[in-house]
C-alpha cells in the first residue's frame, strides 16, 4: 500500500492556506494559493499520490469540493462550530488554521458534516432563491400599507393587495396625490413581478424529476404541501443520515439547548444551532397543521391545555417531523391507521 497524505485547507474568497502531511505528522509542503479553478489544478499536479483532503464549511467551500472529489481519495468537511471548539488557540492564522485541520483529518479527530450531493445543492440555491423573493414580496406589501398610512389614507386591509380594488383605489382616492400614487404604482409592479418569479421557481422545483416523485409522497401528510415537501428534500438531502426521529428533530431546531453545570441547569426555548430554512417552515406549517388533520388538531388541543400556545405549535412540528422522516424512509406514502377498540364476543 502506499503511504496517504493528508491536506488541510483554510478557504477563504481570495486565497486557500494549505499543509501537506504524511502520516506521521512530518510536513511535506505548506503555502498559500490563489482561490481559483486553474490555480487549483496547477497545485494539485504538485501534490504526492494518493491524499486525503479536509476543509471548513464556509459559503465557499461547495465549489472547492465539487472540482477536488474526483481526483481525491477521500474529502471532508469539518462543522465550524465544533471545529472551533477543537482547534481554539490563542495565536490564529491561516497558515496555522490549515495545519490543525489537517492534524485533526489525520488523527481522525475532525468533526464532519453532511455535504450534500451537487444536484441537491444547486436546486437547494434555487429554492432558497425563491424564499428570498417571498420576503422581498412581503416587505414590498408592507411598504404599501405604510406610504397609504403615511398620507392618511383609509383602505381596506384584507383588499388591499387585489388588483381590482388596488387599481379603484389609485383612480377614485381623492387623498392619493400624483407623487404617492406613482410611489404605489411602481410598488405594486414589483409585488406583481415578484410574484410571478416565484411562482416560476417553485413550479420548476416541483416538476423536477429528480424531486418530482419524493415531493409526491411527502405530501400525502396532511398540512404538507409543495413549499415544505421541497424544503424538506433539498435541506435534509440523505434522510437516511439520521439515526433516529430525535436527531432530526434537533437539526430542525425544534428543541430547546441545555447548559448544565453542577446544581444549575439552563434550558433555552429553541437551540440556534439549527437548519434556520427547515425551522421556519415546519413551525409555519404547524400553525396550520390542525386545520387539515384531526390527530394533530388533537395533539395540539391536548399540549395547547397546558398553557403555552407556542409550546403546542412545536409539538405539532415535532410530529410533522416524525411524519416525514418515517415517509421518507419507507419511500411509501402517508397513511393513517385507525385503531378501534374491540371487545370480546
Amino acid at each position: 500500500m502506499q503511504p496517504m497524505y493528508y491536506i488541510g485547507l483554510d478557504v477563504h474568497k481570495r486565497t486557500i492556506s494549505y499543509c501537506v502531511k504524511d502520516a506521521s505528522g512530518a510536513i511535506h509542503a505548506a503555502g498559500m494559493i490563489p482561490a481559483t479553478r486553474l490555480d487549483l489544478d496547477r497545485w494539485m499536479k504538485t501534490l504526492p499520490q494518493p491524499w486525503t483532503l479536509a476543509m471548513e464549511a464556509t459559503m465557499f467551500t461547495g465549489w472547492i469540493y465539487d472540482h477536488l472529489k474526483p481526483h481525491a481519495a477521500a474529502l471532508k468537511v469539518a462543522h465550524p462550530l465544533m471545529l472551533r471548539a477543537i482547534a481554539a488557540a490563542k495565536k490564529k492564522n491561516d497558515r496555522i488554521d490549515a495545519n490543525k485541520i489537517c492534524d485533526c483529518l489525520r488523527c481522525d479527530f475532525l468533526p464532519e458534516c453532511y455535504m450534500a450531493p451537487t444536484a441537491i445543492r444547486e436546486r437547494r440555491r434555487t429554492l432558497r432563491y425563491r424564499n428570498l423573493l417571498v420576503r422581498q414580496m412581503v416587505q414590498m406589501k408592507i411598504k404599501i400599507s405604510s406610504l397609504l398610512m403615511e398620507a392618511g389614507v383609509s383602505y381596506n386591509k384584507q383588499r388591499l393587495h387585489k388588483a381590482g380594488y388596488f387599481r379603484e383605489l389609485l383612480a377614485t382616492n381623492p387623498d392619493i396625490n400624483d407623487g404617492l400614487r406613482s410611489l404605489l404604482r411602481v410598488c405594486r409592479e414589483t409585488v406583481v413581478r415578484l410574484s410571478k418569479t416565484e411562482s416560476a421557481l417553485a413550479r420548476s422545483l416541483e416538476q423536477d424529476s429528480l424531486l418530482r416523485d419524493r415531493v409526491e409522497r411527502l405530501m400525502t401528510i396532511p398540512a404538507v404541501g409543495p413549499i415544505t415537501a421541497l424544503t424538506w428534500a433539498l435541506e435534509v438531502g440523505d434522510v437516511k443520515r439520521f439515526s433516529s426521529i430525535r436527531k432530526a428533530i434537533s437539526y430542525c431546531g425544534l428543541c430547546g439547548a441545555e447548559k448544565s453545570s453542577g446544581n444549575t441547569i439552563q434550558r433555552t426555548p429553541l437551540s440556534k444551532q439549527r437548519n434556520k430554512h427547515l425551522q421556519t417552515t415546519l413551525i409555519e406549517a404547524a400553525k396550520m397543521a390542525p386545520r387539515y388533520s384531526p390527530h394533530l388538531a388533537l395533539l395540539y388541543d391536548r399540549e395547547k391545555q397546558r398553557g403555552n400556545a407556542n409550546r403546542a405549535t412545536l409539538a405539532v412540528a415535532r410530529k410533522l417531523v416524525a411524519y416525514l422522516v418515517a415517509v421518507d424512509r419507507r419511500q411509501k406514502d402517508f397513511l393513517v391507521m385507525e385503531t378501534e377498540n374491540q371487545t370480546a364476543a
